[in-house]
């Protein structure tokens, strides 16, 4: 029974990210939902008390798997350049290979736009990673891989270059190598950011 559920939970997820993705957040409606994914209304109101609810649970969903693949990053390599380095290797696959979550990733900033608690929903992971990040480059400067400096700045870098390759893929998608692109920009940061010796 629980595993029935559970398999219930991801249809609607998967078949709401589609229809978001392609129709947009506005213009999809519970029925079409519940059509795509084989359920009941009963069925989805069983899970999600509301448009917005699955809504977020797909935002938190994807956030919660780019935190995941960083984590292993981070244990797999020597030190924090490295590891920025491997977080963009990581990114920029995702952007090749994130058709669907592109779209609705700026769907979601756009009803973020219109919706107090989506806006609130949209704006903690835009702090949380700059926290992140600025944890990242003081691990950098005490392991001495990154120049002395205030983390908060190149951890602003960073959040700013995600936010605007993240929107260049979505505008341009094809126009790009994404992974090298991810790189090398990355790796310009980091050469601003690298440890000189005196």
């Amino acid at each position: 029974m629980q595993q029935r559920s559970e398999e219930t939970h991801s249809r609607i997820l998967a078949s709401a990210n589609l229809l978001f993705s392609k129709n947009g957040y506005d213009a999809t409606g519970i029925a079409e939902i519940c059509q795509a994914a084989g359920v009941s209304k009963g069925a989805f109101y069983h899970h999600f008390p509301t448009k917005q609810a699955i809504f977020m649970e797909l935002m938190e969903n994807w956030l919660s798997a780019l935190d995941s693949g960083f984590q292993l990053m981070l244990s797999q390599t020597e030190n924090i350049p490295q590891a920025l380095l491997q977080m963009a290797d990581m990114a920029g696959n995702l952007l090749v290979s994130a058709d669907v979550r592109l779209p609705i990733f700026l769907e979601f900033w756009r009803q973020a736009m219109r919706d107090p608690e989506i806006w609130q929903a949209a704006i903690q992971p835009y702090r949380r990673y700059q926290v992140y990040f600025s944890r990242l480059v003081q691990e950098g400067i005490a392991e001495g891989s990154l120049s002395p400096a205030d983390p908060e700045r190149p951890a602003r870098v960073l959040v700013y270059l995600a936010m605007g390759l993240l929107m260049q893929a979505l505008f341009d998608p094809t126009n790009v190598r994404w992974p090298d692109e991810v790189r090398q920009s990355v790796d310009i940061v980091l050469h601003g950011m690298a440890r000189r010796e005196e």
